[in-house]
């Protein structure tokens, strides 16, 4: 069981890795550590829920190549994120701002919980406000019936 867990722990930290291929990698080492620190940023629009450093899609590939020419022509971090959002619009990034278009984004999970919320609070006094009735004639005789 140990071994499986190390292997699986070991699969887990080679996944971006694997994502990468050689041909995309930067001579340079601080340029390169840039590249992979943007990409961790980006989402990747074929998998949604993986950032491009993370995802083996062709479209991830072409954004991080996109990230990698972006920083070669001397791009500041900030600069190859805004022309990548001006690109592909703030969905592309994995933690969008909080801005006025991306506020229903922010305010969803909130709204939701505080809705269910409210919806329980307002089951739970229906249910404490009914009263309880008293058996009829009818019932005792059947619950009689059962219980012998």
């Amino acid at each position: 069981m140990r071994k499986l867990l190390a292997m699986l722990a070991v699969l887990a930290t080679l996944s971006p890795a694997f994502a990468l291929s050689p041909d995309e990698l930067l001579k340079d080492p601080a340029l390169e550590k840039r590249a992979r620190a943007i990409s961790a940023e980006l989402r990747c629009l074929v998998c949604q829920n993986q950032s491009i450093d993370d995802s083996d899609a062709p479209l991830a590939k072409d954004l991080r190549t996109l990230v990698r020419e972006q920083l070669v022509q001397g791009k500041s971090d900030d600069e190859v994120l805004d022309f990548v959002v001006a690109r592909y619009g703030e969905f592309v990034l994995l933690k969008p701002p909080l801005s006025a278009g991306t506020v229903l984004l922010w305010a969803t999970p909130f709204v939701v919980l505080l809705l269910a919320g409210t919806m329980l609070l307002m089951r739970r006094r229906r249910v404490a406000a009914a009263p309880e009735s008293p058996l009829s004639e009818a019932e005792r005789q059947a619950l009689k019936r059962a219980m012998e």
